[in-house]
């Protein structure tokens, strides 16, 4: 019974993990599209001060969002991994280790570096466009 509660918990920490992911993931990138959006239109128009300093608060907001969604990431990977060692030593000492396969391990580290890769280059695309615009 106690095996259960811990399975679930387990399971229910895994879910989490995987929304907290989902919305760091899809944060970061709408604001990177949004704002390279915004800053093609600013550097596209009049060359004066107050669309410079628009564009640079913008370009701020995005390192700040993309570091805080990359440190998620690389949190929410290492989550993930300790949760999974659990689960796995968890299905080995009930003897149902051979349902579950352990590279899939390894597939998640790669979805987290793909993850982790298209919040790093749309925030680059977005920083840098612009400013060829302009």
């Amino acid at each position: 019974m106690m095996i259960e509660r811990v399975h679930e918990h387990i399971i229910s920490e895994l879910n989490t993990n995987t929304r907290t992911d989902t919305i760091f993931v899809l944060t970061a990138i709408i604001l990177n599209l949004i704002t390279l959006g915004i800053n093609s239109g600013l550097a596209s128009g009049e060359n004066d001060s107050t669309a410079t300093i628009v564009m640079l608060t913008f370009v701020v907001l995005i390192l700040v969002v993309n570091f805080v969604a990359e440190i998620g990431l690389i949190r929410g990977r290492q989550m993930r991994r300790k949760l999974l060692d659990g689960l796995l030593r968890m299905y080995k000492d009930q003897g149902v280790e051979g349902y579950y396969n352990a590279s899939l391990i390894g597939d998640y580290k790669t979805r987290y570096n793909l993850f982790m890769l298209a919040v790093l280059v749309t925030g680059i695309i977005a920083v840098v466009i612009p400013f060829i615009i302009r």
